[in-house]
């Protein structure tokens, strides 16, 4: 293994929508690998926003705004903008955040985060909160394809809970025909995951007889444990998780999956 190209020749997939891809992209490149780009998701704006339109006008009204992703934050800090809200004006409502990731967006956006879950899931994020939300109006902007579980957790926790859509999530798989026949052959070395919705996007595309071969041949990386589930949901192994959803994090993880391989197999010669 090149020590200064630990990928080199590694054909890897990453699902990520274009807008997102290209940090990974680049990090992967640079250590060697090439990337093939096939983005199983995409995100725009929500066609009905009076129920998010409506939150924004009365963000005093809330004690806190939960952000879960990114895109959570991107979206509606969008929306701020657009209906003439500065986002963190005033310093009302705290705000938290899933993953350090997420804080960063939304601290980039304007935002102050006053709490940051330890452990990267929603369900933590109310869990380790506890009675910090209890009778507590909280604001929960996400995505149209989120889950029912964090809404369930906020309200066992005793929080009132409003949530709004801030973003639609698509499916797309709209990629150049040589990269989905390669990942139909199982033709790469790695496909990352960076959320449920690519993981059922992708199912959809290709069927359970193609993710099968796939799964068998290639490895499967998914970021944090909500995309692994939802990989081994679907009969799938996972070979690689990422703790934390970045780039840089993801990149790690494909960097020391092959080494780890490299240097097991140089110890059986």
């Amino acid at each position: 293994m090149n020590a200064d190209r630990p990928l080199d020749g590694k054909r890897i997939v990453v699902t990520r929508a274009i807008e997102q891809a290209r940090d990974l992209k680049t990090r992967l490149e640079n250590l060697g690998a090439v990337v093939l780009l096939l983005p199983a998701v995409s995100f725009s704006e929500p066609s009905e926003t009076t129920d998010l339109d409506r939150a924004i006008r009365s963000l005093e009204m809330f004690d806190w705004i939960l952000f879960t992703s990114a895109n959570a934050v991107r979206f509606f800090a969008g929306r701020c903008r657009k209906l003439g809200v500065s986002p963190g004006e005033g310093g009302k409502p705290s705000c938290a955040a899933v993953c350090p990731a997420t804080a960063s967006a939304a601290v980039a956006e304007g935002f102050m985060i006053d709490f940051v879950a330890q452990e990267f899931l929603g369900n933590a994020l109310a869990r380790e909160m506890g009675a910090a939300l209890s009778c507590k109006r909280v604001l929960l902007p996400r995505s149209d394809r989120a889950g029912r579980d964090l809404p369930a957790a906020l309200k066992a926790a005793g929080a009132e809970v409003t949530e709004v859509t801030a973003y639609h999530t698509g499916g797309t798989c709209a990629a150049e025909p040589g990269v989905l026949n390669a990942v139909r052959e199982a033709r790469v070395d790695v496909v990352s995951f960076f959320s449920p919705s690519a993981v059922e996007t992708l199912c959809g595309e290709l069927g359970a007889e193609v993710l099968s071969r796939l799964g068998a041949k290639a490895a499967l990386a998914a970021v944090g444990p909500v995309t692994a589930a939802a990989l081994r949901n679907a009969g799938l192994p996972v070979a690689i998780e990422a703790p934390v959803a970045s780039a840089e994090s993801m990149a790690a993880a494909i960097q020391n999956y092959f080494s780890a391989r490299a240097a097991s197999q140089a110890r059986s010669l």
